[in-house]
């Protein structure tokens, strides 16, 4: 400590003058007592982002060396930097090759303070730049406090994560919200874009490059404890955040550590002169308190996303939410007293990093520490892990533990009867006695010895370890035993944890017996496709009483997990592949079958005793057992992510057994798919390095005369199997699988175990390489550069293509050789390359495609896409409308989203009113309830608008209408759109991506049609028509016949309300009818022999729908009713299902020019109640996913050249669909992605005709302006006028002479005239008449030629 103490000696003489220069002008800097003492009243001020940055960079350059470092963690959507200055005593010179900010020092506890994450909340950018300031003062001052602080703290202080939406923020905005800059560039809360273990699905960080790079960084470090600085109030909030209801407030939801966090709010709140009261008294919530300043963030409002959960369970950091002021963005002048408010606080919370226990985990034979080393404290469930030098700190409040060391491959040791004490913490070192001996290189090489908490300077340390020699030896698995479910379960669980840097544990779904279907997803990026990376899976236990798979794949998650880091090999394999893990497809049936089973069946089957293997549509055969829950979980998950390479691991035998797996005629015989070459190659990977596998004798004690040449064999060719797993995958998706055999007997004993780990590692590692063969690459327009989704790679000779992923990234695994490949989607020219493809690693190949339009001539068709608009606000909808579309689009906006509507029971008549009389009385502002009309039985058809201007003509917007309940006995559609009408007026104001959809759409919900019906359906009839009909026995989907006009007024009151208050309006761009009784979407058209025009839209809408419900677009209804339907995509035209006449959505379409497609919910017309809920979250994405369709398409404008806008003018789409302009010349139509053909038509103007490219993710827009017609009659226009004006010339000349040959005859009658009324009271109803009408009629009523017949007279004066 002397020479700390005289290095604050020199550093006071050299920097104070300095810094007081810096921080308080030339003239403050005359005397340090005086500058010290002025300081305080220095007024603070708001830096903009650059100036930000300078004043770091100074503050950084004016410290001692060794004590302050800046950097960078990343940059913004706008590319602004996102600034991160680490203070700490001791800190080394920077290093080429390391980590931004520098290595950890060893045993000095990593502390943050993250602000400004909402960008209108900026508080916290003066308070942590005059931290900064005084820290580096006070340092150099000598300050005890500061000095203790610095020497035993890693701190880093990163004043603005959103810079970009500081920017957008305004000083004195006090109440903030997203267009004030809450939110990022892209419109994201970056506190509702972090993973969430209560979250429904994993977010998509593409748009947060914000999260993203926090994320990274908090993986390259292992920070302790974390402030999270707000404004918006003044309390201290702590985990959790949201809860598994996500109930909006009033739920406390406690983590394992609950004590620790209410000690950590309380320790900041108590030293805040205001947050102490619990009373913020912030305006407009006056009444609000916080018993001690602090609140649980659940208990207080539900934050699902947030980034403080984030860090205390995937990053075991502490960290707690400050809300620091009332207002927002207060103004400059209260920053000063904000200071005075905040300074204490923020010191006394850094120096609660120090609570609780530390020390080092170190091996007991070579003194190395042990990282990753888990660190167990008796009754709290949440375990830390060590750092890279085996130096552990966990928080704890004052009073007695047991605390337990626990590393793979070593004896665990437990301390027990640890007393923590307030102040600093007790310090516990663990020293442990390996059960397995590894070779000492690879032990010491990595031993560092921590340095003394009071040193200066460190021995340096590297951000990363180095490279293993050749004599590396990876470390094995240890876990040889038969794992359970529940056993299973913790293994996984447990590895999740301790390596929750690069694993992810996820579940795909539910047994029949509900138990998880979990994956562990491996990779340095978990939770993330990489742009690039190709995916691969292993499935292990598919029959439950083959168990070697399920236990190797549990051996091969703990040997990744272990080695990553280190071992070259794996280290290369992790980070270049996204690698996922279901170690048991069957849990129910692993739980029935028995150890020790060498041929039997005992627990084969799943626990409907039913064989999954048997389970999946098959090309040749039809599967007539109904789909499992598992067989639709697994092709879900196939459905959802990339793979590109599979393995399924079975037991009975050993060999490697490839597609296809059957064949047309049913018998044994060699069934070649179209990637033969490429199958063998795969299956030979394998086997060749397993010996035994190679020899292709696998089972001679059973199967004596068995043999299988290198180990490998053609499914058909061994024996049959129609409805297999791996031939599912290859003709479904982009996936290659095999099915590997790996032992004769099914059920091994646990001792036999450790064998199989050593025969098959070696070729699990090698197979999972084989993903990188082949060809790779991009495929991109030529116009924006944006990847291509579902483009198609196709091999010349080889009939099986394979498509792109979001990121338009491809993978086509090929055997060496020379190849003609061609990249294709629609709306694009194709592109081709001849490959030369080796047999060492893959070869990248990116296409870059031209739209088709390109090559129409100039001058002829005019090619348009969507203008390039000024208006910032339709760029943001664009974009928004582009981020909906994306993958994963709509499960962000999901999780983003407030409030709980799942309906959770059915509503009769009168319940329903109430309902949507509720939700119009709640939100006036954006809700119209009307009634369409009546049904029979005299009850009101209602319809809910919802919309920012409610019954206002805004024909400009497209208009979108749901309608539910056309047959009264299925009533989930109608629960399903009262759940969506109160989601989305739930969230308006609340959510952006809501608020804006409503701002652009008019949505018309229907949620009942057939009232009548409906009142008498009875729950839980799955197949009863009772309340098909309406009260008159008619089904009304029949009701809608063609002549309309004829027979309107015989048409049922019900089909009458909506023809003609609805569909006859002609102006709404799509309409969703739901109905029930299966599981599919249909499109136009229901009568049969019908042409369907524009048929590649519909199917494109129907397609929409299935693709975004988790199982409608596997096209296994499941129905048991009709267990044999297999509807491919989910997706049929009515008349080849249910054929018709006088359906609604064929009467939409021909009479209201809109297309309608109608949602078949589920297999049961009336299901029970408790139902409700999940059908809800099936269907959700669906129903949203149209009110984003909707925007698509093509939006027109029709104008003449003078600048009218034209209406009622024509547009033919593709020579066939017809729809009209509305009021101010707009029309919208939706089309199929692509390049489509428009006609426009209208009286006096010459016809036009444009193409329009239409995207999958972006609406497209077609500005019209007609020409005068110049021919009439067909004659040029200039003839008929020329001519016209001929005729009018002669006519003029002959009126006039008529005119004067009258005129002299009337002379001699003008005596003749005399007016017809003569009593007074007539004259004045005359008089009266003139007032309120005009001269004209008048005089032709009150005069009146003699000579006129009595006749003429009376008519005359009856007009």
């Amino acid at each position: 400590m002397a020479s700390a103490a005289r290095g604050f000696g020199r550093w006071q003489r050299l920097l104070v003058p300095l810094l007081c220069t810096l921080l308080l002008g030339p003239a403050r800097a005359v005397h340090i007592k005086k500058a010290e003492a002025a300081a305080p009243d220095e007024a603070l001020r708001y830096l903009r982002s650059a100036e930000l940055g300078e004043a770091l960079r100074a503050l950084a350059a004016a410290a001692p060396p060794g004590l302050a470092r800046l950097f960078s963690i990343g940059e913004s959507v706008e590319g602004r930097p996102l600034w991160v200055l680490r203070l700490t005593a001791g800190l080394g010179p920077e290093r080429a090759g390391e980590e931004p900010g520098g290595a950890a020092v060893p045993g000095r506890p990593q502390v943050k303070l993250v602000g400004n994450m909402h960008g209108d909340e900026p508080l916290a950018r003066p308070l942590l730049l005059r931290l900064a300031q005084e820290l580096v003062r006070g340092w150099a001052a000598g300050e005890p406090r500061i000095g203790r602080l610095l020497n035993t703290t890693d701190l880093y202080l990163l004043p603005s994560l959103n810079p970009d939406g500081f920017e957008r923020a305004h000083e004195g905005d006090c109440g903030g919200g997203a267009e004030g800059g809450r939110e990022n560039s892209r419109g994201r809360d970056l506190n509702r874009s972090f993973p969430d273990q209560f979250g429904a699905a994993e977010p998509d960080l593409e748009p947060v490059p914000e999260v993203r790079a926090l994320i990274a960084w908090m993986r390259r470090n292992k920070f302790l404890l974390s402030g999270n600085l707000h404004g918006g109030s003044v309390v201290a909030s702590y985990p959790y955040d949201d809860s598994p209801t996500h109930k909006p407030t009033g739920v406390y939801s406690k983590s394992a550590d609950d004590e620790v966090f209410k000690y950590l709010a309380k320790a900041y709140a108590s030293h805040h002169p205001i947050m102490r009261t619990g009373k913020p008294n912030c305006p407009g919530e006056e009444g609000e308190t916080f018993q001690d300043g602090i609140t649980n963030g659940a208990q207080w409002y539900d934050v699902e996303g947030g980034m403080q959960d984030y860090n205390y369970v995937w990053a075991s950091c502490y960290e707690i939410t400050l809300e620091l002021s009332c207002c927002k963005y207060p103004p400059t002048s209260e920053l000063q007293q904000e200071w005075e408010n905040n300074r204490d606080s923020l010191l006394t919370f850094i120096e609660k990093v120090h609570i609780g226990v530390k020390g080092f985990v170190r091996d007991a034979v070579t003194g190395a520490g042990l990282d990753n080393a888990t660190i167990v404290v008796a009754g709290i469930a949440h375990n830390v892990t060590a750092g890279k030098f085996g130096d552990y700190h966990r928080l704890l409040v004052p009073g007695t533990y047991n605390v337990t060391a626990v590393v793979m491959g070593y004896t665990p040791v437990t301390r027990e009867n640890i007393e923590v004490k307030e102040g600093a913490a007790t310090e516990v070192d663990f020293s442990l006695q390996p059960t397995v001996m590894p070779p000492a290189l690879n032990v010491t090489q990595f031993a560092a010895t921590p340095a003394p908490v009071s040193t200066i300077t460190p021995t340096p340390v590297q951000a990363e370890p180095p490279r293993p020699t050749s004599l590396h030896q990876p470390i094995q698995p240890v876990d040889f035993r038969h794992h359970h479910f529940s056993d299973m379960e913790i293994f996984l669980r447990r590895y999740a944890n301790e390596y929750p840097s690069f694993t992810r544990l996820y579940s795909v779904g539910k047994s029949v017996e509900l138990r998880e279907l979990y994956v562990m997803e491996i990779s340095d990026n978990p939770g993330i496709h990489e742009a690039g990376e190709p995916e691969f899976k292993y499935i292990g236990n598919m029959h439950g009483n083959e168990v070697v798979g399920r236990e190797l794949l549990l051996n091969l998650i703990e040997y990744l997990c272990k080695n990553f880091g280190t071992d070259p090999e794996v280290t290369d394999l992790v980070q270049s592949t996204r690698i996922h893990i279901m170690p048991s497809m069957n849990p129910d049936g692993y739980e029935k079958s028995q150890e020790g089973d060498r041929g039997g069946t005992v627990g084969r089957n799943n626990s409907n005793n039913y064989d999954l293997n048997r389970n999946f549509p098959d090309q040749f055969f039809h599967v007539a057992d109904p789909p499992q829950p598992e067989t639709l979980a697994v092709m879900a998950w196939l459905k959802t992510y990339p793979f590109v390479l599979s393995a399924n691991l079975h037991g009975g035998s050993l060999v490697v057994n490839y597609p296809f797996d059957d064949d047309e005629q049913g018998v044994a015989i060699y069934s070649k798919s179209p990637d033969d070459a490429m199958f063998q190659q795969l299956a030979l990977s394998y086997s060749k390095e397993n010996t035994k596998m190679y020899q292709g004798h696998p089972c001679q004690d059973m199967y004596p005369t068995e043999y299988f040449p290198h180990g490998i064999t053609n499914g058909a060719q061994w024996y049959n199997v129609p409805g297999g797993m791996q031939d599912w995958n290859y003709l479904h998706t982009n996936c290659f699988e095999v099915t590997i055999e790996l032992g004769c007997v099914k059920y091994p004993k646990a001792e036999e175990l450790p064998k199989y780990w050593e025969q098959n590692h070696r070729s699990l590692l090698q197979f999972m390489k084989q993903v990188h063969h082949g060809v790779r690459g991009f495929v991109l327009d030529a116009v924006d550069g944006r990847g291509i989704l579902n483009a198609t790679i196709s091999v010349a000779e080889i009939n099986h293509p394979v498509t792109t992923y979001k990121d338009g990234d491809y993978w086509r695994l090929l055997v060496p050789g020379t190849y003609k490949i061609t990249a294709s989607a629609r709306g694009y020219d194709p592109a081709t390359k001849t490959v030369e493809v080796g047999s060492k690693g893959g070869l990248q190949v990116n296409f870059t495609l031209s739209r088709t339009d390109i090559k129409v001539e100039e001058g002829k068709v005019p090619v348009l896409n969507t203008p390039d608009t000024g208006d910032p606000n339709e760029k943001e909808f664009e974009t928004l409308i582009k981020d909906l579309s994306a993958e994963n689009g709509l499960e962000r906006l999901l999780l983003t989203s407030s409030g709980d509507v799942s309906p959770y029971r059915y509503r009769p008549y009168k319940d329903l009113s109430e309902f949507l009389r509720a939700l119009y009385l709640n939100y006036p502002h954006i809700t119209n309830l009307s009634s369409l009309g009546q049904s029979v039985e005299f009850r009101q058809i209602w319809s809910l608008e919802i919309s920012n201007k409610p019954n206002q003509s805004e024909p400009e917007e497209p208009k979108i209408r749901f309608v539910a309940g056309i047959h009264g006995n299925a009533p989930v559609g109608t629960e399903l759109l009262l759940a969506l009408a109160e989601f989305l007026c739930m969230n308006y104001k609340k959510n952006a991506a809501v608020t804006k959809l409503i701002d652009r759409t008019r949505i018309v919900i229907v949620p009942s049609l057939n009232p009548d019906g409906r009142e008498i359906a009875q729950e839980r009839g799955c197949t009863s028509k009772i309340g098909w009909t309406n009260a008159h026995g008619r089904d009304l989907d029949t009701d809608f016949t063609s002549n309309y006009s004829r027979y309107l007024g015989t048409r049922e009151p019900e089909t009458k309300a909506i023809i003609e208050n609805l569909i006859l309006k002609q102006d709404f761009s799509l309409s969703v009818a739901l109905d029930g009784g299966s599981l599919l979407v249909t499109y136009p058209y229901d009568k049969p022999a019908q042409t369907v025009e524009n048929k590649e839209t519909l199917k494109h809408l129907a397609s929409l729908y299935a693709n975004n419900h988790p199982l409608m677009h596997l096209g296994q209804p499941g129905c048991p009713n009709k267990s044999d339907e297999n509807i491919p995509g989910g997706v049929i035209r009515g008349s080849e299902w249910h054929s018709h006449l006088g359906s609604m959505k064929d009467f939409s379409l021909t009479f209201g020019h809109c297309p309608e497609i109608t949602v078949y919910t589920s297999c049961c017309y009336f299901p029970s109640a408790g139902q409700l809920p999940s059908l809800w979250a099936d269907h959700r994405k669906s129903l949203l996913s149209m009110l984003v369709e909707v925007h698509k398409g093509v939006h027109g404008f029709v104008q003449d050249k003078s600048g009218k806008a034209i209406s009622k003018a024509t547009i033919v789409l593709n020579e066939g669909l017809r729809v009209c302009t509305k009021e101010g010349g707009y029309f919208h139509v939706l089309l199929s992605p692509g390049l489509h053909n428009i006609n426009a038509i209208a009286d006096g103007y010459q016809q036009k005709h444009v193409k329009v490219f239409v995207r999958h993710d972006a609406p497209s827009s077609v500005f019209i302006v007609f020409d005068t017609e110049n021919r009439i009659f067909g004659l040029p226009r200039e003839l008929i006028v020329t001519v016209a004006g001929a005729s009018m010339s002669a006519l003029v000349l002959t009126a006039c002479i008529i005119w004067c040959v009258c005129s002299i005859k009337s002379n001699r009658h003008k005596d003749g005239f005399h007016r017809l009324r003569q009593h007074h009271d007539e004259y004045e109803d005359e008089i009266h008449m003139m007032a309120t009408g005009s001269k004209k009629s008048l005089l032709s009523h009150e005069f009146q030629d003699e000579t006129d017949t009595e006749e003429e007279t009376l008519y005359s004066s009856k007009h």
